[in-house]
């Protein structure tokens, strides 16, 4: 236990700035290729479907991705999962060159990277554990936080900028380069840190089953990943249709500019997050963030203006890593060490879940409430991301008034 208590944050604010570029460079790709697409199919639900397709590797191999965590060396793991994912941006690159790219084309370029990616997310979470005392969870998840959704705030704003003079191939050349700083950054960290030994003989399976009761031996943890799965089905929709509102009545670079002050509102809080940290009612605060943030999207589809929008958006930003913040402490912290790999992989496919449905349904629901109604795609999309918004309310006032749920904060 002493050895487990000592921290190593500079070594976890070195991964995490790599971690940070990463998220960028992703982010650049994101956006270039989801204008791309809009701009070849005129559609939502072409940009949802190459958005499923880039989503479902990390889904599907979550759960031994995390069995593999807890196995295998993490650090391994994570320089496998980032380095060799640029395989797939580096295949639609070339395609591109070639002349135009099909959308199938950029679907399986998307769907290879993704299969890497899958790799790195336990890994990930549970060095994290690895890496930091308790106290320092809440902070370092702030800047988890920032990190993640810089693809939100930074990358919006660059791309919007640099397709106004170039093009989408720019992006992606961006993005690669970006995978080398990554590699890099996770081998300094590998070196310091002592490799844990394989102590254990358990078979896969036997590490799955252990995974499993980890996650839903417990209610009220079992409950906190089910309402992350709820909180990324509405972040899905949101981030899937937020893009062809905007596009619909704007431009690509208006569209980066907005994206970027609406996930300003979370690197303010993020930031709040990273340098003071939750201390207590996690719960409480859990519930009255989420809710707020229900509000703050339900206003963002109501009006196709571009400042209501971004104020709004700005809010629903603002709010959203307090409760992610309160869900990775209150579960984190009621799942022993040496099971975090195999839990975070199972907990990250129960949360996508969410993501699943929103990237399926979001895409095809918007069209069509726009054809049936006559309003068009944008403010089909809208109707969409308002109904997301009232049940992410529902779900926080839900949230408080359970027993198992407000046990865990002891």
């Amino acid at each position: 236990m002493a050895e487990r208590k000592k921290s190593n944050f500079g070594k976890f604010m070195l991964l995490w700035a790599g971690e940070l570029v990463s998220s960028i460079g992703g982010g650049l790709t994101s956006f270039g290729l989801g204008v791309y697409v809009f701009n070849q199919t005129g559609s939502a639900a072409g940009m949802a479907l190459i958005t499923l397709l880039g989503f479902l590797p990390t889904f599907v191999f979550s759960v031994p991705a995390g069995v593999l965590a807890d196995r295998y060396d993490r650090r391994v793991l994570m320089m496998i999962g980032d380095g060799f994912s640029a395989l797939g941006i580096i295949y639609i690159l070339i395609c591109m060159m070639q002349g135009d790219c099909a959308i199938w084309q950029i679907g399986v370029g998307v769907f290879i990277s993704s299969t890497f990616q899958a790799l790195l997310e336990p890994a990930y979470l549970a060095t994290v554990t690895d890496l930091l005392t308790k106290e320092e969870f809440s902070r370092a998840n702030g800047l988890v936080s920032i990190a993640g959704n810089s693809r939100y705030l930074i990358s919006p704003l660059i791309a919007g900028l640099l397709l106004s003079f170039s093009d989408v191939k720019l992006l992606m050349i961006i993005d690669i380069c970006t995978f080398f700083l990554t590699v890099a950054s996770t081998f300094v960290v590998k070196k310091g840190i002592e490799t844990k030994k394989d102590e254990e003989k358990e078979g896969f399976f036997e590490s799955f089953k252990a995974g499993w009761n980890a996650v839903h031996g417990r209610r009220g943890v079992w409950i906190l990943i089910l309402v992350s799965s709820a909180i990324t089905l509405f972040m899905g929709m949101f981030q899937i249709l937020a893009e062809p509102m905007v596009l619909a009545f704007s431009d690509a670079k208006t569209l980066g500019i907005t994206e970027t002050i609406c996930a300003s509102g979370m690197m303010v809080s993020s930031i709040f997050l990273g340098i003071i940290g939750i201390k207590k009612n996690y719960v409480k605060t859990l519930s009255i963030s989420l809710a707020i943030a229900g509000v703050f999207i339900f206003g963002f589809g109501i009006w196709e203006n571009i400042v209501l929008i971004a104020m709004f958006g700005f809010g629903f930003f603002l709010m959203l890593p307090l409760p992610n913040n309160c869900l990775d402490y209150l579960v984190r912290t009621n799942i022993p060490d040496e099971l975090q790999g195999r839990a975070w992989g199972f907990i990250g496919f129960i949360s996508k879940i969410g993501y699943l449905i929103a990237f399926g349904a979001s895409g095809l629901l918007s069209d069509f409430l726009g054809d049936v109604l006559k309003i068009g795609v944008g403010r089909g999309a809208a109707l969409v991301v308002q109904g997301a918004g009232v049940l992410m309310i529902i779900i926080a006032l839900f949230i408080l008034r359970l027993k198992s749920v407000r046990e865990l904060e002891k």
